[in-house]
């Protein structure tokens, strides 16, 4: 290996060390709290100065580590950015309470763990960082071990990760089997020169049933509601450094995946009913948390169908913006207070039905204008339909009286500079180095529009006719039973105790 290659290499795998040596330190010095805080601090940004160092270099030589892709790189700087803030924000959040010492050496592992699974370029490497990154948050999950439904999720979540782990295994064993092989670049190499075969085919399905339950779709999401009951920011690594990893392994799979059919549509389906019923659900919870909650379990959704689409470009994007999002959106819940209160003094107002149908136009209309102008046709032309129906509720305008109307106007032209400040930024978007390459499945994505379009007429009609669908409220609002149903499942297949005799009162988060 030449020195770039070392260098490169080293900086990779940078990160990983490090946080694996503050999870050493945290374990077994005897030291003070904020010193470990400290301690975990300085490991912290000098991982984030490898990572930034390494995706820094490969863009300027346009090379990449070996057994690293550029995509990898990007989301090692993320997740070590995110971590180091979660990590500053943890050590503020939780004074005066016991366990801390536990808990920095889990965050560091869970950190540690997501490094190397980004760094995978083998079936078994991949596995094993996989597990190791559940096996690491468990201890987050249960850090408050005196709150039942935290137990609750942590073994769900756990049964989830076992059978994503047999289904891992199965893919790997029919994959290694075919090819030869389990490194993952001799897959590559045998898919362009000889195609899927039916074992690789099985494979693929195999990985994307592993990747559903690693990533909380339906009807597997209960784990991801109920988690709420941990601290605040392990709420926050989960939502945006965990549980999009799926989104990761998928795109990293890209070549399979595009050679495996069944394995799309399954992606498809299960992603697009996600989306669907769980934006349903979300419209009728009040808790900010479990709001975000549902909204992690409907983005999730929206990922895996994006890549079941074939639009890798768009779903690593997705993942990046997500994880940006939700990581502020519960670092900063504690706002919520105020915000509710600002809104109560606010009236709320029916939208026009002039306005609910014309908005997906409206959108749609900003959609193709800012591509045309830029010339830059980055996704085909059903997504930006599946677009304009995500967006359109930006443009709903309250039915005001007459001499309103200005107030009208003025909200109307605020939705439209969002919708184009939105398109203008994932167009550009587009343009980062992320070494993708799209392969979008057409037919699909008309199917994926029809489904967008049929929630877009829900929402209608709970706006035009909220008392027309009060069953179907009812029943979004208990989350269609699904996880009620599934808890009695896991509890048969896997018994444990997971309520607590009564103790001390902890600190809600």
């Amino acid at each position: 290996m030449d020195r770039l290659g070392l260098f490169l290499s080293l900086c990779a795998l940078a990160p990983a060390a490090l946080m694996a040596t503050a999870v050493l330190a945290a374990k077994v010095e005897q030291t003070r709290e904020p010193e470990l805080w400290k301690r975990f601090g300085w490991l912290s940004a000098a991982a984030l100065l490898c990572a930034l160092a390494s995706l820094l270099w490969q863009l300027a030589s346009n090379t990449s580590a070996p057994d690293a892709s550029l995509l990898g790189t990007w989301l090692a700087v993320l997740v070590q950015l995110l971590g180091t803030t979660i990590g500053a924000f943890s050590s503020r959040y939780l004074q005066g309470e016991p366990g801390q010492s536990r808990y920095i050496s889990a965050l560091a592992g869970v950190l540690a763990a997501v490094h190397l699974l980004l760094l995978a370029n083998h079936w078994l490497v991949l596995i094993a960082a996989w597990a190791l990154v559940g096996a690491a948050l468990r201890p987050l999950l249960c850090f408050y071990p005196d709150r039942p439904f935290a137990l609750l999720a942590a073994h769900k979540k756990r049964v989830a990760d076992r059978l994503a782990n047999i289904l891992l295994l199965m893919a790997a064993a029919l994959a290694w089997h075919e090819v030869g092989s389990g490194s993952l670049s001799v897959l590559w190499q045998h898919l362009a020169r000889d195609g899927a075969s039916v074992a690789l085919q099985l494979s693929a399905v195999c990985l994307v049933f592993a990747v559903i339950l690693r990533t909380a779709l339906l009807p597997v999401h209960g784990w991801l509601i109920q988690v709420m009951e941990a601290p605040t920011p392990v709420s926050a690594l989960l939502h945006a450094g965990v549980v999009n990893l799926g989104g990761f392994v998928l795109i990293r799979f890209a070549p399979l995946l595009e050679a495996a059919t069944l394995a799309r549509w399954l992606l498809i389906a299960f992603g697009l009913a996600t989306a669907m019923f769980a934006g349903l659900v979300m419209l009728t919870r009040i808790s900010i948390k479990v709001r975000l909650a549902w909204s992690t379990v409907a983005q999730m959704g929206f990922m895996l169908l994006e890549c079941g689409l074939g639009l890798y470009t768009l779903a690593a994007l997705h993942l990046i913006g997500h994880s940006l999002y939700k990581a502020h959106a519960f670092l900063a819940a504690s706002s919520a207070v105020q915000v509710s209160k600002l809104q109560r003094m606010r009236t709320t107002a029916v939208p026009s039905t002039f306005s609910l149908i014309a908005a997906p136009l409206a959108a749609l209309l900003v959609l193709v204008l800012v591509q045309v102008l830029t010339t830059a046709a980055v996704w085909p032309w059903w997504w930006s339909g599946v677009l304009a129906l995500a967006w359109a509720p930006l443009l709903w305008i309250p039915a005001l009286s007459h001499a309103e109307g200005n107030a009208g106007w003025s909200r109307a032209l605020a939705g439209l500079s969002i919708v184009l400040a939105l398109t203008g930024a994932t167009v550009l978007a587009h343009t980062l180095p992320l070494g993708l390459r799209d392969s979008p499945n057409h037919p699909a994505g008309i199917f994926a529009l029809l489904g967008m379009a049929t929630l877009y007429l829900c929402l209608i009609t709970l706006q035009m006719r909220p008392y027309a669908l009060t069953g179907l409220r009812r029943w979004s609002y208990a989350g269609f039973y699904i996880d009620e149903l599934v808890t009695r499942l896991a509890l048969a297949l896997w018994p444990t105790r997971w309520t607590v005799t009564s103790g001390p009162q902890r600190k809600t988060p």
